[in-house]
């Protein structure tokens, strides 16, 4: 196992439509106002940009993104990485007509399973391939690997409640 490979995937289930998920997944800008870990973002072109991110831990990253793939029929949205972290991310909204539904939010991960009340709504896969850039986070990456992952998984987790949220005072739902 190398250390300083981390691969995530997760499914974040929304009471939204998978049109409202995926505008408001487009729109990078406004990741601050819902998403709290997400401090900044920097426009840097048409496609690209930079984000500063802190989660728990106590260090900031400040990651490249550039548009690989925006497809709304497809519901997708990747990114590359470059910076503190390289490699890519992607988003995949779809609809959700799963019985039992999205009329709440619900959460999973690929190993399944989470509650949820009535309705249809938005699966949402998230994918992200990356390493650290920043040396430090690769000289750490061995004694800390779990504690990068676990600080990854609060910032998904408040990253799915805030979208929620704004989805809901936006009446996306």
């Amino acid at each position: 196992m190398d250390p300083n490979h981390y691969r995530f995937r997760g499914v974040w289930r929304l009471a939204a439509p998978a049109s409202a998920v995926y505008a408001a997944l487009e729109d990078v800008q406004g990741y601050p106002r819902w998403w709290p870990e997400i401090r900044e973002v920097r426009r840097t072109g048409a496609d690209s940009g930079d984000v500063v991110v802190r989660a728990l831990l106590p260090y900031r990253l400040v990651i490249g993104l550039t548009a690989t793939r925006r497809d709304p029929a497809a519901g997708v949205l990747e990114v590359a990485m470059r910076g503190d972290l390289d490699g890519w991310s992607r988003f995949t909204v779809t609809a959700d007509e799963q019985p039992g539904g999205a009329g709440g939010v619900r959460e999973s991960s690929a190993a399944g399973g989470a509650g949820g009340a009535g309705g249809a709504g938005s699966r949402v896969l998230f994918e992200e391939d990356t390493r650290p850039g920043k040396p430090l986070l690769r000289r750490l990456a061995l004694p800390l690997h779990p504690l990068f992952r676990a600080n990854h998984a609060v910032m998904m987790c408040r990253g799915r409640r805030g979208l929620a949220a704004h989805l809901a005072e936006r009446g996306d739902r």
